[in-house]
């Protein structure tokens, strides 16, 4: 089983990124599980959500507090809330920022692999948000893909058809953007 810890700011999508994560998973065979945690409930406060992707049945249900993989949505939460508490020796970092993987020191976890893309500039591009608040969401979702191999891009873009209610066709081609530009 592959646990994965969305955080971002309300707004920008981090719970609809883990669902449609989810349901790429499961357009894949797999099993999924995916739920948000909010605290203050308000336009740009800190959001997580989960998500769970096995190939067997899953028979926890709690929040993960000990993720695979770590996909952050607004680089001004690192320092700001504890985001890697918890990260597996060895896990996953991906991060939307303009920042190159090298130019992040996460001292106190063990052997992070970090990748970075930035699926804000990627999101404008594709009228996806303002320039003030860009939908992130779907962008990162393609550097998910291609970061952990845990599902195609092409079940991405198909979950996003899905699931995304407006501008399916640009929020799958920002996702196959991002998928493309990850760096790592």
């Amino acid at each position: 089983m592959v646990e994965i810890r969305f955080h971002g700011r309300g707004g920008q999508g981090a719970v609809k990124a883990s669902d449609v994560l989810a349901m790429a998973a499961f357009l894949e065979g797999k099993q999924v599980q995916s739920f948000p945690f909010f605290g203050v409930e308000r336009r740009g406060a800190p959001v997580t959500a989960f998500t769970r992707i096995s190939d067997d049945q899953i028979r926890i249900h709690c929040y993960i507090y000990d993720p695979d993989v770590l996909v952050i949505l607004d680089p001004t939460l690192i320092g700001a809330v504890p985001l890697t508490d918890g990260l597996q020796p060895n896990g996953k970092i991906i991060i939307n920022t303009q920042r190159k993987p090298e130019e992040f020191d996460f001292s106190g976890t063990e052997n992070p692999s970090v990748y970075t893309v930035d699926c804000s500039s990627i999101a404008l591009k594709h009228g996806l948000g303002s320039e003030a608040a860009p939908i992130v969401n779907t962008a990162i979702l393609g550097a998910v893909a291609k970061a952990t191999g845990l599902v195609g891009i092409d079940s991405i873009a198909e979950s996003i058809m899905e699931k995304i209610p407006v501008k399916q066709e640009k929020n799958a081609e920002a996702a196959r953007e991002s998928f493309a530009q990850l760096m790592g």
